[in-house]
């Protein structure tokens, strides 16, 4: 059986750092981000909680592949796939726990 996955982009108040990650439980791992469940990781260190670009995938394989793909693009197209789901930047959270 497959299971799906979902990539994701979170940003600091200031959208000053990005980081894209992957997962196959959006909700619980940006309720991880926003609550520093790991202390010592990357987004804690740079306030990294707001939700601002996310897409799934139906199998978590190519979300991987997209996820790598995204990283090792520029900076300039992550802000581009966020402008083109999210304009405002505004803070996805909320909305995924209404779905």
């Amino acid at each position: 059986m497959h299971r799906g996955g979902c990539v994701y982009i979170v940003t600091n108040k200031t959208h000053s750092v990005l980081y894209t990650g992957v997962t196959s439980d959006i909700v619980g791992r940006i309720w991880d981000h926003k609550n520093k469940t790991y202390p010592q990781s990357f987004t804690a260190k740079y306030n990294c909680s707001k939700l601002v670009y996310y897409i799934f995938y139906s199998h978590i394989e190519e979300a991987i592949a997209a996820e790598k793909a995204i990283k090792g693009g520029s900076r300039q197209m992550k802000t581009d796939l966020v402008n083109q789901l999210n304009p405002e930047w505004k803070d996805l959270y909320d909305g995924l726990l209404n779905e």
